[in-house]
């Protein structure tokens, strides 16, 4: 795998075609990498205790490193 954490990315295939970003996480034994603002999904957050409020996060979810090139 050519990718690693920190590269600049471009997305070549999927529903987030044309989107970049820099890679925060690399996955070498399942080939595929983390990257920032691509691939979010919402997760709801539930209160643990009395001053915590309930939330919905975004987290970005990890893509095939077939799906990404590298930018210059």
């Amino acid at each position: 795998m050519k990718i690693k954490k920190g590269d600049n990315v471009i997305v070549i295939a999927g529903s987030n075609k044309g989107k970049s970003g820099k890679v925060l996480k690399a996955m070498p034994s399942e080939n595929k990498v983390v990257v920032e603002g691509v691939n979010l999904r919402k997760k709801a957050h539930k209160a643990k205790g009395k001053g915590d409020q309930s939330q919905i996060l975004e987290i970005a979810m990890p893509i095939h490193v077939s799906n990404v090139a590298k930018k210059d």
